[in-house]
């Protein structure tokens, strides 16, 4: 095959190569020393500044922020390649990643039908317990590093799936759209912070608390038999 009848590499491609020539010898020093560790804070940065992109930027914000969330995993992937014991590149996070996706989507690559929202929902549940057969608890798998109250979010979800805490609980404010919540929790916020208080610590050590029940909870009975946990009260 002659050079002018190779393929045409893809933007990705382009994107791949540019992060290799960054990272070889003769390339940039400060790309070269760093590692998955050294990185965490630009993900964690990027990936915020994505969530504001989204929330309130533009379509041109959105590409841009994208495209750096984008770079940190091939970022990641090109130290993986050249890490004894890691041994991977981009590719095998691609193909691991379209495995997961076709084995969790039964109802669309396999022969489970036509299926409506609440079950393949459920359907995802049961996926992703087969895949990690080590966890034992609902809880497992949260990573304790989110923001509190993404945490709080996702905790509770975790437990209500298993009727560990009510799924509507007594409502303790009379609240109905987030344009209302937003003003309450930022009063909340405002009230600790009078006060010398810390409202991520203190949300983070609620959760904590709770955690720690629905654990004991789980391993009490089944959970198909636990008592439901209370909500606290105001």
């Amino acid at each position: 095959m002659t050079e002018s009848s190779l393929p045409t590499p893809s933007a990705f491609d382009n994107l791949v190569a540019t992060v290799a020539r960054l990272r070889a010898p003769g390339g940039c020093p400060w790309d070269a020393e760093q590692t998955h560790e050294s990185l965490v804070q630009y993900l964690t940065e990027e990936t915020h500044e994505l969530i504001e992109a989204i929330e309130s930027g533009s379509s041109d914000d959105l590409l841009e922020e994208l495209g750096d969330v984008l770079y940190q995993v091939v970022f990641h992937a090109s130290i993986a390649a050249e890490t004894a014991g890691e041994d991977f590149d981009i590719q095998d996070v691609a193909a691991r990643m379209t495995a997961k996706m076709v084995g969790r989507h039964p109802h669309v690559f396999g022969d489970a039908g036509t299926q409506s929202l609440e079950a393949v929902v459920a359907g995802w549940d049961d996926v992703k317990a087969a895949e990690k057969p080590h966890r034992t608890s609902v809880l497992d798998g949260i990573p304790q590093g989110m923001p509190a109250l993404a945490l709080a979010d996702k905790v509770i979800g975790r437990a209500q799936k298993i009727g560990l805490l009510e799924t509507d609980p007594p409502a303790l404010l009379p609240i109905d759209s987030e344009a209302e919540l937003g003003p309450i929790l930022l009063a909340i916020v405002s009230a600790a912070k009078a006060q010398g208080l810390d409202s991520e610590r203190a949300l983070r050590t609620a959760l904590r608390d709770l955690q720690d029940e629905i654990r004991s909870s789980e391993q009490e009975s089944d959970p198909g038999d636990a008592g439901i946990i209370a909500f606290p009260s105001a």
